[in-house]
């Protein structure tokens, strides 16, 4: 008889494991709280806008093209996928501005006009950013990180020294480079790992590699394609999908899953992947004596940031801005002290604007502009409606003065996102946005287990587990958790 395995959630971990799991010919049921699949990468429509709901940077273009090839499909089976040029644009003030070019002999150029010489350092950067990123892609990620002794073997121990895990992002960065603006430049993108860069280990340089050398892409017609294109798979395979029907227990008997409960009714399962939310499925749907971890070890974790996010449909178009722009304007330390040190909501937030009508004309109605707006915040902090329209109005006076431009009159569609709809609609512990930071004692083993230990079939994977937060490393960790279930499930 076949069996059956549940799936929690639909994001992107959630995708990867039921499509790996259904292709060895398991029957699987994912279950998914909301209306539509992707979890954080879900779809909002409007008036003729079309906006992202989550992740809105496509970097390691290589990983979606391996799990495509997987069952026999290729990136273009699914969507074009364009890479932007320049990657982004930095804001460091009023006329003040820096694009960040697709090619590395304008890359280099830029290096040299703002700090002479630098284009060597540049290059030794980018050499050891590439060994990180292919020793770390080949070696660590795919790694279900049970234990350190996975680690053990001579040749990554070794690696391990080259890879920087015990120096910092910032430490490296600044042992290279000079001048703040290409330091703030390779700093920027470790904080999508949920920490600062003296907090960050460098071997997260990797993620300049991904960022400077593979580039920034865009899916037209948006980031959710993708969960259009890894949700076909998924049903291509035979994965049944229960939208609207939440998981609220787990039913073990004899140390493993005999049946989860949900809105809608009690299934009996073979084995179960929870790629909801870590901490609410063992806090909140397992029974306290099968947890891996208490309520005092969550409490204990440094979370990555939450965010206000505000989804903006304009009647004009705005010149200028490019697809991806970050607002450097204001001082980093002290946001980042007010989102990790003191948290409390920012006193002059950093933000990022995302504009993807400059490179998708399906996304907006024509001569009207698509805006999606974010700003990091302390996870936990209070959410109140009050709130969010007052930093609105913080950086939109920002914007407008640093775009020349109005635009607060010139909304069609205006909607806020922010930690109470995070927890809402995701179960995210303490509504933060990202999951874990990775820091050096959150890093590979030292995360969250995948597997649950006093449960012999029910694994975890998602961003507060291996390999970590990210759209990329989401996909990976699913594949993880599916292929440790089929052992377990070909050994019974």
């Amino acid at each position: 008889m076949q069996k059956n395995i549940a799936i929690i959630g639909s994001g992107f971990a959630s995708l990867a494991a039921a499509a790996t799991l259904a292709k060895n010919g398991y029957l699987v049921n994912v279950y998914e709280k909301n209306e539509q699949t992707g979890g954080r990468a879900r779809m909002w429509e409007k008036d003729g806008f079309r906006f992202d709901m989550g992740p809105s940077w496509y970097w390691m273009p290589e990983v979606f093209e391996n799990f495509y090839q997987q069952f026999g499909k290729t990136t273009s089976d699914f969507y074009e996928l364009k890479r932007l040029d320049p990657s982004y644009r930095i804001y460091f003030g009023k006329n003040d501005e820096m694009d960040v070019p697709a090619s590395m002999p304008a890359l280099e150029q830029l290096f040299e006009q703002l700090e002479p010489g630098s284009s060597k350092n540049l290059r030794k950067f980018l050499a050891q950013a590439k060994y990180k990123y292919e020793v770390g892609m080949n070696e660590f990620v795919h790694k279900p990180s049970h234990s350190i002794t996975e680690f053990f073997d001579f040749r990554i121990v070794s690696q391990g020294i080259n890879l920087q895990l015990f120096q910092n992002m910032r430490a490296h960065v600044r042992s290279l480079f000079k001048n703040e603006r290409l330091q703030k430049l390779l700093e920027f993108p470790v904080l999508f790992l949920g920490a600062t860069p003296q907090n960050t280990p460098a071997l997260y340089s990797l993620m300049n590699y991904a960022d400077l050398a593979l580039g920034t892409w865009y899916p037209m017609h948006g980031m959710h394609e993708i969960v259009k294109a890894m949700t076909k798979i998924c049903t291509d395979q035979g994965v049944v999908f229960h939208l609207n029907e939440e998981v609220t227990g787990i039913n073990i008997q004899q140390k493993k899953v005999k049946s989860i409960i949900t809105t809608k009714g009690e299934y009996p399962v073979d084995a179960v992947i929870a790629g909801s939310d870590y901490e609410h499925t063992e806090q909140k749907i397992l029974p306290k004596e099968y947890r891996n971890y208490d309520q005092k070890y969550w409490e204990s974790r440094t979370l990555s940031p939450s965010s206000l996010l505000f989804y903006i449909g304009l009647d004009k178009k705005i010149d200028g801005i490019k697809h991806h722009n970050l607002f450097f304007d204001a001082d980093f330390e002290k946001h980042a002290h007010e989102i990790y040190t003191e948290p409390a909501w920012p006193s002059k937030p950093l933000f990022y604007v995302s504009c993807t009508s400059k490179t998708d004309p399906k996304v907006a109605p024509e001569g009207k502009e698509n805006l999606f707006i974010l700003i990091p915040l302390a996870p936990g902090l209070q959410d109140t409606e009050e709130l969010r329209e007052r930093y609105y109005h913080m950086v939109l006076d920002r914007l407008e003065n640093l775009v020349g431009q109005k635009i607060r009159g010139h909304e069609m569609v205006k909607r806020s996102y922010a930690m109470q709809d995070f927890t809402d609609d995701y179960h995210s512990y303490k509504g933060n946005a990202y999951g874990l930071a990775n820091t050096l004692l959150q890093t590979a083993f030292l995360k969250p287990k995948i597997k649950a230990r006093k449960i012999d079939n029910m694994f975890f994977a998602g961003q507060l587990t291996t390999p970590g937060p990210g759209v990329p490393p989401s996909i990976i960790s699913g594949q993880v958790a599916a292929k440790e279930l089929l052992k377990v499930l070909k050994n019974n």
